[in-house]
Formats: structure tokens, C-alpha cells, sequence
């Protein structure tokens, strides 16, 4: 890992719904200004992970830490107002709100005297959400939607975004924006966790990444490292 101190630290994390154990003591870190990844099949605990880490879900053990603050088993709500954000997986606007009707309902101050995101400036880097501002959330397609999404989530004026499984019913093309997008994002002082089962994608610009197999982290590295082992390669890409 990157020796800057992190800003999210993953513990020995357990977690599930009731009976049924999903994660079985994660260890994860992401610094301050990284994309890192989280890969894996479906069904391997990729959405509970994040659902967790966003107070979703209580963890039945380990620590959850973001900025150096313990948030495990803070209520979702309290998880966002300290920096942390989500973009679902499969997008889950509201079909009859319109996109302007999204960003405003979501919309908070900015913090700390940093710039603010506001829905000028989500339309400034949308510019088809700008043209759809009226449209309701069923009248836009897929790629407008993961678009919506991801304006909604800037509202909350989050530090770390995680976006889960951003690729999911996408075209190629649409694919390659949603990761310009990520890469955007990054590089105006979002740290991104991005899970994905799409491995050759998240590799392509996670600077780190971790596997997550049957709810256990197995291996981890650098995105290009990993990109190009023969264990991955074999795994996940069928090379």
C-alpha cells in the first residue's frame, strides 16, 4: 500500500444479512487521492462490502475507519455527512423525479471552504444531463441514468466515492465514459473505490487493487501487476 496514512482502513471486517456470513474478516485500506479496486465474481461479497462500509449493513466485527474517525455502525446518514458516498449499483434513480429534481433534493453545502458541487456545475460535466434537466429518471437511458447517479452522488459533496459495479448493462462505449468520469473525478481530489467484476476495466486505472473471493480478500497489488498475473489473467479474464 501507498505509505500515506489512509483515509478509509478496513479491519477484520465480518458482516452479513442474519444468519448467513458474507465477509469473513476483510482488511482493506484506501489513501487519500488513490483508486483502488475491488474485484470479483458475483456473489462473492463485493456490494455487502461497500454496503457495510456505508453504514447499510452493521458489521458483527472489525473496524471501520474514515479520516482517522471509527464510523462502523454509524447509521448511513452520519456516514455521509462525514465524506463518504456511493454510486449503486444499478443506478436506482427515482422514475419520476426529474435529473434537476435529484440534484437538488440531494444537494448539501460545501465543507471546509472547498468548491462546492453544485447541479450548475454536475450539468458543466454533464453536458446531456443539462439538455435532460426536465426528463424523469425513466425517460433517460442507462448511460444517463450511471450519469444521474453519479451528479446525484457529488451533491453530497463526498471525499470518497465508491462507485459499485459502474459497468453493469452498459455499452463499450458508455463503459469508457463512466471510466473517464472516474478518472476525472480522481484527478479533482476524489478518492475512488471502485468495485467491479469487470477486472480488465477496474485494472486499467486502479492504482491498487484486492480480490475478493467467497467474502475473503486472497490477493492484492498494484492495478498493472495484477492486470498482468496469470492468476488473475486466468481467473477473471480467461487468458
Amino acid at each position: 500500500m501507498s505509505a500515506r496514512a489512509p483515509l478509509l482502513d478496513v479491519a477484520g471486517v465480518h458482516a452479513g444479512y442474519g444468519a448467513s456470513e458474507v465477509l469473513f474478516g476483510v482488511d482493506l485500506a484506501v489513501a487519500r487521492g488513490e483508486i483502488v479496486g475491488v474485484l470479483g465474481r458475483n456473489g462473492m461479497g463485493k456490494t455487502t462490502l461497500v454496503r457495510t462500509v456505508m453504514g447499510l449493513l452493521r458489521p458483527s466485527a472489525g473496524t471501520i475507519a474514515f479520516a482517522g474517525r471509527a464510523i462502523a455502525g454509524l447509521a448511513a446518514n452520519r456516514v455521509a455527512r462525514a465524506g463518504l458516498a456511493i454510486v449503486p449499483e444499478g443506478r436506482q434513480v427515482f422514475p419520476n423525479l426529474s435529473v434537476e429534481e435529484h440534484l437538488t433534493a440531494f444537494h448539501r453545502r460545501g465543507v471546509d471552504g472547498g468548491e462546492a458541487w453544485t447541479p450548475a456545475r454536475v450539468f458543466a460535466m454533464f453536458p446531456a444531463l443539462a439538455e435532460r434537466r426536465r426528463h424523469l429518471g425513466h425517460q433517460l437511458s442507462g448511460g444517463e441514468q450511471q450519469m444521474l447517479a453519479i451528479g446525484r452522488c457529488l451533491m453530497g459533496q463526498p471525499e470518497l466515492i465508491m462507485f459499485d459495479e459502474p459497468s453493469l448493462g452498459l455499452a463499450p462505449r458508455v463503459v469508457q465514459e463512466v471510466l473517464h468520469t472516474v478518472r476525472s473525478l480522481n484527478e479533482r481530489g476524489i478518492t475512488v473505490l471502485l468495485v467491479e467484476q469487470n477486472v480488465a476495466v477496474s485494472l486499467k486505472i486502479s492504482q491498487r487493487a484486492y480480490v475478493l473471493e467467497n467474502g475473503r480478500i486472497v490477493m492484492s497489488g498494484a492495478g498493472q501487476a495484477l492486470l498482468h498475473d496469470d492468476r488473475v489473467r486466468q481467473a477473471y479474464l480467461g487468458l
